[in-house]
């Protein structure tokens, strides 16, 4: 497994990224100003996560996407231990991330030391051309999570 930062042509893994985030038009909002690293295993491409710096010592994750066929296999898991020790080594105190409210989703990130903080009422409603389904669960509200790192 190797992990590497890319620096140009990002809009290569848009389709990969669009595991994470259904809408293109969202990645462009914050791919162009992200760190996007990609993991390789396997011989392919098998995740992607792009994080922001948010400003006084706090980072973002903005997405992480992982193949569906590549799925709960630990990369995921494997991806997001590399971002906090990458963040922590470049000075940032804490990594927050937005998501839906459904139980896999946020029992993944609870799972990795996430705790919620804070909720962005009818933000899918709000942002989304067409309405989000994850798992069977229509998404609604934007759930922030964070780690002190």
């Amino acid at each position: 497994m190797e992990i590497t930062e890319i620096s140009e042509g990002k809009e290569k893994y848009i389709q990969l990224l669009l595991v994470g985030d259904e809408e293109e038009a969202m990645i462009m909002r914050y791919l162009p100003r992200g760190q996007l690293f990609v993991m390789r295993a396997c011989g392919s491409v098998v995740c992607a996560a792009v994080v922001t710096d948010e400003g006084g010592g706090t980072a973002e994750l903005k997405n992480i996407s992982v193949e569906p066929e590549f799925q709960r296999r630990g990369y995921g898991s494997a991806m997001m231990e590399f971002l906090e020790s990458r963040c922590k080594e470049r000075g940032f105190s804490e990594l927050i991330l937005g998501t839906g409210e459904t139980p896999h989703t946020l029992g993944f990130y609870e799972s990795c030391g996430y705790s919620v903080y804070r909720r962005e009422r009818d933000f899918f409603t709000k942002n989304y051309s067409r309405p989000i389904i994850d798992r069977g669960v229509l998404l609604r509200d934007m759930i922030y999570l964070k780690k002190k790192l």
